[in-house]
């Protein structure tokens, strides 16, 4: 049997709770992202454009759009006799059945999968981040340092230190300390939760930690293996890298492929991203409609104004209607005479004519402070908006509404509309 040299193991399994609205149905790497992609097209590019074709998927939260998004892997060209991309839910075994309770937990219970391609080296992959990177670079020095472990980290600003894992290396690169989330950061270099492993050191760290509940890289692989005294250097990456983790940092990742010149270029040749393409006819910018720096998606008709936004595939913006600084996912339908300011619409919704959605003053929300933090209208998937509606900032909106949810025809800014069963 072929060896593969390296492969990768994508941790896509997660819910990404600080989405709210947009990760009630679907999992966070699931969410559209740039008007034609999902937030995991990103990692996977990657990979193919690294020369790694071999890519087990984890996923266990609602995972039934991602699953579908990749398919047997044929956008990605991993749709492989020998490797490809694997989707590995949990399963039931003989003994025991269980869900993925922690990251390392999550490859412990895939070491088979592992195993069928012997491989050199294994590389961590989170699904949820928005970059491009070659990690045959990465491999590179991880070989050139005779590394057991090499963590991909960046510098960021010093007071947001806390919020990662940090790393404190020598002049060569080698970690000295390694630090999960400290309170007062002695360093700036944050781990960016990729990490190449030498494939008998992993798999020796996983079965040593096997019982180890919510067992995670950061918490307690990598603290292990530091003191066991294995060889961990840092491989600097100083490119874009974006955790789109908050409606916040979704919001303006999205708004920065639109800027003049992008940071984050989703056009370049030599690294492709891809995605899986449904066949739709082509755009239609009806005569009186207006569209600035903004971009489109195929299949989408607009017939009113459009401003600084990123608009889905097969979304309708109809007369009269001006839609301004949002985030608009696939077939959205959208009335006419409607003002949409500063929100983001998942896919499927549907938005009545006259609605005003986006205005007032910012408030606290009422219904979760730590998710809705930002000026910005969140309506779930599938929803439905009544016409003669007003919706102000900070608010959140999932399932069918009617005119009776609005007391006076107004959603104020802060309050929320979550219907039973639903949640966000």
């Amino acid at each position: 049997m072929v060896c593969k040299e390296m492969i990768a193991m994508l941790l896509a399994g997660g819910q990404g709770s600080r989405l709210g609205a947009l990760t009630s149905t679907v999992a966070k790497p699931a969410v559209a992202f740039g008007g034609k992609y999902r937030i995991i097209d990103f990692p996977l590019s990657n990979c193919i454009n690294s020369g790694i074709d071999t890519v087990g998927v984890l996923t266990q939260y609602q995972p039934l759009r991602l699953n579908t998004h990749i398919g047997i892997g044929i956008p990605w060209d991993l749709d492989r006799n020998y490797g490809g991309v694997t989707v590995l839910p949990p399963y039931e075994k003989s003994d025991n059945s269980e869900w993925y309770t922690g990251t390392a937990n999550a490859i412990y219970q895939n070491l088979n999968y592992m195993e069928n391609y012997h491989p050199e080296y294994v590389i961590i992959l989170s699904g949820d981040h928005i970059y491009k990177m070659d990690y045959q670079e990465m491999l590179d020095f991880h070989k050139a340092n005779q590394a057991d472990v090499t963590i991909a980290a960046m510098p960021v600003p010093l007071e947001e230190a806390s919020r990662f894992g940090v790393v404190i290396t020598d002049g060569g690169k080698r970690i000295q300390e390694f630090e999960e989330k400290p309170e007062h950061p002695r360093s700036n270099m944050a781990s960016m939760g990729i990490y190449i492993f030498s494939w008998k050191v992993l798999k020796d760290a996983l079965v040593a930690l096997k019982d180890q509940s919510n067992c995670d890289f950061g918490k307690h692989i990598i603290p292990y293996l530091h003191e066991k005294g294995s060889r961990m250097f840092a491989y600097e990456y100083n490119g874009y890298w974006k955790d789109v983790g908050t409606l916040g940092s979704y919001w303006e990742a999205n708004m920065e492929l639109i800027d003049l010149i992008p940071e984050f270029n989703l056009y370049e040749k030599y690294w492709k991203i891809y995605t899986k393409c449904d066949i739709i006819e082509p755009q239609y910018i009806a005569t009186e409609a207006i569209v600035e720096k903004s971009l489109i998606g195929e299949g989408s008709e607009i017939y009113g104004e459009v401003y600084s936004s990123v608009i889905g595939a097969g979304v309708t913006i109809g007369k009269g209607s001006v839609v301004r600084n949002s985030i608009i996912m696939a077939d959205v339908v959208i009335g006419e005479n409607v003002v949409v300011d500063k929100a983001i619409i998942a896919e499927n919704t549907k938005v009545g004519d006259r609605a005003q959605v986006g205005v007032g003053e910012f408030a606290p929300s009422t219904y979760n402070p730590k998710v809705y933090a930002f000026d910005l209208v969140t309506i779930g998937e599938a929803s439905v908006i009544p016409a003669d509606v007003r919706i102000g900032r900070n608010t959140a909106i999932v399932g069918e509404t009617s005119l009776s949810d609005y007391p006076d025809g107004l959603l104020a800014s802060g309050d929320s509309i979550i219907k039973v069963g639903e949640s966000a």
